[in-house]
């Protein structure tokens, strides 16, 4: 097991990477007219495009039952987001690769540790894009009438699903065009509610502090449990690195200023709901966006315009997240840990990639609606909230592994004593992501996981076979 510190053989040292990966043989290495670099204003919207999806929507209306501690929840899981986010920058600046906790992984630990922070990611990026489809059609039908038969809504969560995919075979010139139309669009009703709704803020409607029974430690817990999921998409730049114009710098800033972003968005959204509905009212809400705005200008238009937004938000996010979920097989195939086929690139995006993602999602998207029952689904939703935190606690230990060292290419000691603090921030909030998903969802997000080590070994076998002749054996 490689555990110096230095960059395994198979993988040339972090300053011979040029700042865009090399393509694989077979592909161009001109970039092509459909090909396009993200500068930060890109790179932002991808984080908090992806951030920001379609919980935002409902977020108020879960957390409610808990009172209005569920706002204390809020700050504490925003600093624990923005502390992993200046990890992942700092980690950009030392190796900007595609790939994001994979890189970082596989460079501090070795292959195995690399291979399992890109087969978690994987698996958390292509089930929420299914569940993400589904939870759509449920405001696609507010527009359009597709719930009343179960093929219907499914037909229609699979054309959610391709869209974003078309978009992304289309090229990274039309991914970003995307990405950043979407991510403006959504934000106009969001800023309308988050900051419009201050102006008819009523405190009588914000209810009690600590509503329920228990104690307020554990309504803060069971709060920011449900509030966990709505943070995951902090490395969306990360994992894109070599996409992006002068990643060392990019990186780092449109990863805080996104994740800051959202969780402003976030914050005054849900206070700005909490104090527009009364709190018995929203308790019971199904639309809470919608409820505050009716309650604002009054009519019943709200529902609308929030379906519509919701819309527009979850297709920006399953545009970016799609992006991300061939990213990071591809840069494991790179590196012999996934199958070639995932090395291939057209027009700067991995298409086999984002093909076996949006098939893989498609199925389990048509798992769902043959089953007849949500709960399995609401289980492997769950298990991304588990098995997105293996690449962010592996990375998160990848810097501590850097600091420890003492390398000082690898460290600014000038900023150890901050580096340090950051990083134990940002593993703890990791670590609290584990315990909010709760006993059920990490038993299964383990399994997951285990069924990657065949995989894993298979792929090893294959490596050592092409890497014997070399080595005269």
């Amino acid at each position: 097991m490689h555990v110096t510190g230095t960059v395994p053989p198979s993988a040339p040292a972090p300053q011979e990477i040029p700042a865009a990966p090399a393509h694989p043989a077979g592909t161009t290495g001109v970039p092509g007219r459909h090909a396009r670099r993200f500068g930060l204003p890109v790179a932002t919207a991808l984080v908090m495009g992806n951030i920001i999806g379609g919980g935002i929507f409902l977020l108020p209306a879960s957390v409610a039952p808990y009172g209005t501690i569920s706002l204390l929840a809020f700050g504490v899981l925003t600093v624990g987001a923005i502390a992993l986010a200046l990890v992942f920058g700092r980690l950009a600046e030392r190796d900007p690769r595609t790939g994001g906790p994979y890189v970082y992984a596989r460079e501090a630990f070795g292959d195995f540790a690399g291979f399992l922070a890109a087969w978690a990611y994987w698996i958390t990026t292509w089930v929420s894009n299914a569940a993400l489809a589904v939870a759509a059609v449920g405001y696609l039908d507010v527009l359009i009438p597709v719930n009343d038969h179960r093929w219907t809504a499914c037909l229609a969560a699979l054309v959610l699903q391709w869209l974003p995919a078309l978009a992304n075979f289309a090229g990274t010139r039309y991914v970003g065009a995307v990405q950043l139309v979407s991510t403006v669009l959504k934000f106009a009703p969001l800023l309308l509610v988050a900051v419009g709704g201050l102006f008819f803020f009523d405190p009588d409607n914000l209810g009690p502090f600590h509503a329920g029974g228990g104690s307020a430690v554990g309504a803060l817990s069971a709060s920011a449990a449900i509030l966990l999921f709505s943070y995951l998409g902090v490395e969306s730049a990360a994992v894109s690195a070599g996409e992006v114009e002068n990643p060392r710098r990019t990186v780092g800033r449109a990863t805080v200023i996104g994740t800051t972003g959202a969780a402003l968005v976030y914050l005054l959204g849900t206070l700005s709901v909490f104090g527009t509905v009364a709190h018995d009212r929203l308790v019971d809400s199904t639309a809470p966006f919608s409820d505050a705005v009716d309650a604002m200008f009054g009519g019943a238009w709200g529902g609308w315009a929030v379906a519509l937004a919701a819309l527009v938000s979850m297709t920006g996010c399953l545009n970016g997240w799609t992006l991300l979920s061939a990213q990071t097989p591809y840069a494991a195939a790179r590196d012999g840990l996934f199958p070639a086929a995932f090395a291939r690139r057209r027009r700067g995006v991995p298409t086999v990639g984002v093909g076996v993602t949006v098939v893989l999602a498609s199925l389990l998207t048509v798992y769902n609606y043959t089953s007849g029952t949500a709960k399995v689904f609401e289980v492997l939703v769950l298990v991304t909230t588990f098995t997105a935190t293996v690449p962010y606690l592996l990375a998160t230990a990848a810097q501590l592994f850097h600091l420890a060292s003492g390398r000082r290419d690898r460290v600014d000691r000038a900023r150890l004593v901050r580096d340090a603090v950051i990083a134990s921030i940002a593993l703890g909030f990791s670590l609290w992501l584990v315990a909010g998903a709760g006993y059920v969802a990490v038993y299964q997000g383990v399994l997951f996981l285990f069924a990657g080590v065949p995989v894993y070994a298979v792929m090893a076998a294959r490596r050592q076979r092409t890497k014997a002749p070399a080595d005269g054996r």
